[in-house]
């Protein structure tokens, strides 16, 4: 059996995941427990984030995947913010409208308006569509904020949405959330 470095079993799973997702191949495989879980295989909750998945390093997104979505989840939402930028949270990434037999994002989601799922992408804080890695001031590090939102419907918004946008449309839509969070920072 041939020997594969972690980096390169790493990419090989990302790929193959993006092509069963965003080919929109997995159906029903989520949990349906109830106690909505996200996690990533780059780092671990409250752990540094990689500087791939930043503006020092390819500034992609990260794997993520989930488990447990409610019974009667529709869709899913994904907000990440850094709530340590000052003046205000600055808005890294929002995504909606992921559907409803999603349970993961593949490394690496295009920064296009709408994905081949039917998921869209909002507008970060620059504004731009899609993904912005984490890219605080050199100084203490920022705790960066993933989100995941399993709602009762789609909320059909265009594509280029705020956040304030995407949480006035999940307002009465929201079945469960989960959390993972993420450290980053620069040397001064």
């Amino acid at each position: 059996m041939p020997s594969f470095s972690m980096k390169a079993f790493t990419l090989l799973l990302a790929s193959t995941l993006e092509t069963l997702i965003l080919g929109g191949m997995l159906s029903g495989l989520h949990a349906q427990s109830g106690t909505l879980k996200l996690t990533s295989a780059a780092f671990q909750d409250q752990g540094t984030i990689p500087t791939r998945y930043t503006c020092d390093g390819q500034d992609i997104s990260p794997a993520l995947s989930w488990t447990g979505a409610p019974g009667g989840t529709k869709s899913f939402a994904l907000i990440m913010d850094d709530p340590d930028a000052r003046p205000n949270t600055w808005v890294h990434w929002v995504l909606y409208d992921l559907p409803a037999n999603a349970n993961a994002l593949p490394e690496n989601v295009p920064k296009k308006e709408e994905l081949a799922s039917g998921a869209r992408n909002g507008v970060n804080g620059e504004p731009k569509i899609g993904y912005e890695g984490p890219c605080p001031p050199p100084g203490p590090e920022h705790l960066y904020h993933f989100r995941l939102y399993a709602l009762s419907a789609k909320l059909g918004l265009k594509p280029g949405a705020t956040k304030s946008e995407i949480e006035k449309a999940m307002k009465g839509r929201i079945l469960g959330e989960a959390q993972l969070r993420g450290r980053y920072g620069r040397r001064q």
